[in-house]
């Protein structure tokens, strides 16, 4: 067998899973296809098959593992509890009467939900559904409007707990923990960033996001309450984590049932409540679980055909420096992200780079980071965008190039922020380090 004959197989490989993506079938089948039919053509259809079901098997049965489903659990269980659209509430009353103050209020709607969501899509439409009818009473420009809400859905990705990390660090073998601490910091300046962009357009146009009538103290201070329990939970749950109560997988049981107990406190315990969140977790983490599977049998198959290492070779033969390989990654990422969903793009690209960023000595918890901010500007750049189509369906009245027109500045802000977290690590690794 000649020597280049893996690593030809490992590329039509990836040709094969970009072709049954584009195609429309679900990532974890196409990863789980083109692993067994890889992994058939290098070793034998019986090894295939046996590694299949000693992945399956293992993934199932980890411990650390059930972090997934009991966060998903908490986030729908604090959903029955009705606290979907607090987060933006209370942030309207304390800014949406200055210029683009009900946008900045959306920003941190989106960024409360995500805490709870953990996901991209779930926060632009639920923090959508809530912002925009209010923004649009205000006479808002639709532009800017959908525009704010793409951007700051995408912070549901990244704000601990997010599910993104989670799956990266199951599929990567890097602590979870680790990773929702090292998201914290560029959380953070992600928001301070895109509210920095509101204020900026709306001086240079204040028509974008006129001011709306001032909210009296004592609606501030009564909105504020109607969050304090959501707060107590997040902060609990992520703080304990962080502090060392807790692991992982603890302080995803605990939110679980401290989530439960959010419904009974806010009187919205029912059996159809509680059902109606188990039927969601059950579907969302089967198809996660068939996700993960797939990729872990994906970074075996792309482990056996060489491709992984025959890159890695290749970018230090070059003697680039890091920075200029991290760049050469996140163009990759974002033009594959122009036709791959998030998720998609992580799992395939995991298994390729990661190696790659072991061989020049930098850290896994850092290209997390990255790798998640990286895949959220292609939740809002075209001619994907996901959070653009979500908004797009509630709003169907707004043309998808209004949309992706007000998203234009956002991105601007996305790439710059972007730039910073490659160019000043430290942004995402010096909380895990205080941490220890």
């Amino acid at each position: 067998m000649s020597v280049l004959i893996p690593e030809i197989v490992g590329v039509l490989g990836l040709i094969g899973l970009l072709s049954l993506l584009a195609l429309g079938l679900p990532i974890g089948i196409a990863l789980i296809l083109v692993a067994v039919i890889g992994l058939s053509v290098l070793i034998s259809p019986e090894a295939a098959l046996i590694k299949l079901g000693v992945i399956g098997f293992d993934t199932i049965s980890r411990y650390e593992l059930g972090v997934l489903p009991l966060f998903v659990l908490m986030a729908h269980l604090c959903f029955a509890a009705g606290a979907s659209r607090d987060f933006f509430d209370v942030a309207a009353k304390f800014v949406g009467h200055r210029r683009g103050g009900l946008a900045i209020a959306s920003i941190g709607g989106c960024a409360g939900f995500g805490a709870i969501s953990g996901s991209s899509l779930a926060t632009v439409a639920t923090v959508t559904a809530v912002a925009l009818p209010e923004m649009r009473k205000a006479n808002y420009a639709p532009s800017f409007a959908t525009g704010a809400l793409a951007a700051g859905g995408t912070l549901g990705s990244l704000v601990p707990p997010s599910g993104a990390l989670i799956v990266f660090g199951i599929v990567a073998e890097q602590s979870i923990g680790k990773l929702f601490a090292a998201a914290i910091i560029p959380g953070i300046t992600q928001a301070l960033f895109y509210i920095v962009a509101i204020s900026v357009l709306c001086r240079i146009n204040p028509s974008l996001g006129p001011r709306t009538v001032r909210v009296p103290w004592r609606e501030r201070g009564a909105a504020l309450v109607q969050v304090i329990d959501v707060l107590a939970l997040i902060v609990f749950v992520i703080g304990g984590l962080f502090i060392g109560w807790f692991t992982p997988t603890e302080a995803a049981s605990v939110g679980s049932v401290a989530a439960l107990l959010l419904c009974w406190w806010r009187g919205r315990l029912s059996v159809a409540g509680v059902r109606g969140a188990l039927d969601a977790t059950l579907r969302t983490t089967g198809m996660i679980y068939l996700v993960i599977i797939g990729a872990l049998l994906f970074a075996t198959f792309v482990s056996v055909t060489g491709i992984a290492a025959w890159l890695a070779h290749g970018v230090t033969s070059l003697h680039a420096s890091p920075i200029l390989a991290i760049v050469a990654m996140a163009v990759a990422l974002l033009v594959l992200g122009s036709f791959l969903d998030g998720i998609a793009l992580m799992l395939l690209t995991t298994p390729i780079f990661l190696p790659i960023i072991h061989d020049l000595g930098m850290s896994p918890i850092w290209f997390g980071i990255f790798l998640v901010r990286t895949m959220e500007i292609g939740f809002v750049h075209p001619p994907l965008g996901l959070n653009v189509y979500v908004i797009q369906e509630i709003a169907k009245d707004i043309p998808l190039a209004t949309i992706f027109r007000g998203i234009v500045p956002f991105l601007v802000v996305d790439f710059l922020h972007l730039a910073l977290l490659i160019a000043v690590p430290a942004v995402a690794l010096w909380l895990p380090r205080m941490l220890g």
